[in-house]
C-alpha cells in the first residue's frame, strides 16, 4: 500500500500485467484486499498481439516454456510503457534477460 501511495504522490502510473493477477493467487491471498488494490492500478490485458511479442522476447533470449511464459508477458507489457519504467520484481535475473537495459528493475 505504501508503494501505491508513493507512486501516486510522484505522479507516476502503476501498471500491472493481467497475468500477474493469476501469478499472485494462492490460498492465503486476502481476496478483498487484492481486489481493492487492483482498483488502484491500471491492469493491462494480454492480447494476441502482446502474446506474440512476448513469444518473440522468449525466442530472442533463448528462454522457452511455461516457466517463463508469465515473465515474458509481464516484460513485454513493461517494455511498451512510456519511459522511464521501473519494475518491481522478485525475479531479477529472468527479467533482466527479458527486458535488457530498457527497464529499471527493483527487487522485492
Amino acid at each position: 500500500m505504501a508503494i501505491l501511495r508513493a507512486i501516486d504522490k510522484g505522479g507516476a502510473e502503476f501498471v500491472v500485467c493481467a497475468n500477474t493477477i493469476v501469478e499472485v493467487m494462492h490460498a492465503r491471498v486476502n481476496l478483498p484486499r487484492l481486489q481493492w488494490a487492483l482498483t488502484q492500478v491500471k491492469v493491462e490485458p494480454v492480447t494476441e498481439e502482446s502474446a506474440k511479442a512476448a513469444a518473440g522476447l522468449l525466442k530472442d533470449t533463448g528462454l522457452h516454456g511455461r516457466k517463463y511464459a508469465i515473465d515474458a508477458t509481464v516484460a513485454e507489457m513493461a517494455l511498451r510503457q512510456p519511459g522511464p519504467v521501473v519494475m518491481l520484481t522478485s525475479d531479477l535475473d529472468d527479467m533482466a534477460r527479458l527486458c535488457g537495459g530498457q527497464v529499471r528493475l527493483v527487487g522485492v
